[in-house]
């Protein structure tokens, strides 16, 4: 059953405090934040569970599974673990704990969880061909002035502006 709140903090303050998060990330693990990297090593260490002799040798693999290798060396597996640990905190503490799907007037909850899954395979593909999703492509890459981590963001925002002139009609 989800509570109804208006606690939702600063977004200045959530800002700053995202910035000092970043920083902690580089100086502690060396580096920035990101979760794509997180869902190669679980996809790769569930593959190799089910068919370890299909990731043997191959290519893309043998870099998560190879001899020696588990999930729980990588640093990025752990952030990802705290990044849904730490939401579901927020979530509890905040009293916005809950299942809800939100949708507009002129949309099904089924067609609006279609599109979120659309939505989300989309990023997902786009994330593995930019090498890394918004938190390290763009958040990490801005903070070190990498030219590509602005142009991420730059395409993330500019995509996600052209289709809002699309869709906001069924939010009405």
């Amino acid at each position: 059953m989800t509570q109804k709140s208006d606690k939702y903090m600063n977004p200045y303050l959530a800002g700053v405090l995202l910035g000092l998060l970043l920083l902690a990330t580089f100086y502690i693990s060396g580096h920035g934040l990101g979760a794509s990297g997180a869902v190669k090593e679980f996809t790769a260490s569930a593959v190799h569970q089910i068919a370890p002799n299909h990731t043997d040798g191959h290519a893309f693999y043998s870099k998560y599974t190879g001899e020696g290798k588990s999930m729980w060396d990588s640093w990025i597996v752990y952030m990802f673990l705290g990044m849904i640990a730490g939401g579901f905190i927020s979530g509890l503490t905040s009293k916005r704990l809950g299942f809800k799907i939100e949708r507009g007037p002129r949309i099904s909850s089924g067609s609006r969880l279609a599109f979120a899954l659309l939505g989300g395979v989309l990023f997902g593909i786009g994330s593995q061909l930019a090498k890394g999703c918004t938190s390290g492509a763009a958040l990490s890459g801005m903070a070190t002035l990498s030219a590509s981590g602005f142009l991420t963001m730059i395409g993330i925002f500019g995509v996600g502006f052209i289709v809002s002139v699309f869709v906001k009609r069924i939010w009405k």
